[in-house]
């Protein structure tokens, strides 16, 4: 991808397919299976991409939860990323990553970079929006994969 690519809108990396809410996880594991499986869903990584993001996490340990109740899975760019994506898993009932002060995880977005530059600019962009405790919660709250991507557009300012 090109340096445009990192202008990339949050809802282009983010299309509906890869939204759900309401996601049941017993534990953090399949929390990012779920994650991984919207990725896949999306056209944006293969099962293998999945598999990488929870070795990840085994090996590095909970350092993927961000901020209180939100979660960044992902792994390093590989051959099974196919686009740069991302994918929302809002869950029914938040479980434990075993992150000390951000724990119980209650949002997982999966993240799927081609290569280390190509997701910066939609990772910012959902930095801000996600900065925003009033957003943060209408987003938490959704009810559909539908309104989501609303509330992200209406931050994108209406672009869709």
């Amino acid at each position: 991808m090109t340096a445009n690519s990192q202008q990339i809108a949050l809802l282009d990396a983010l299309p509906e397919t890869a939204v759900a809410v309401g996601v049941r996880a017993a534990d953090w594991r399949e929390a990012i299976t779920a994650a991984g499986d919207l990725l896949v869903a999306s056209g944006a990584t293969t099962d293998a991409y999945t598999a990488e993001m929870i070795d990840t996490v085994e090996r590095l340990g909970p350092y993927i939860v961000l901020a209180p109740g939100l979660a960044l899975a992902h792994s390093r760019p590989s051959p099974s990323v196919l686009r740069t994506g991302l994918s929302w898993a809002a869950l029914a009932a938040p479980v434990p990553f075993g992150h000390e002060a951000n724990d119980p995880v209650r949002l997982v977005i999966g993240l799927a970079a081609v290569d280390h530059d190509a997701h910066s600019g939609a990772l910012a962009k959902l930095a801000r929006m996600l900065a925003d405790a009033g957003r943060m919660r209408a987003l938490q709250d959704a009810t559909s994969a539908a309104e989501v991507r609303r509330l992200i557009s209406e931050y994108e300012g209406g672009q869709e």
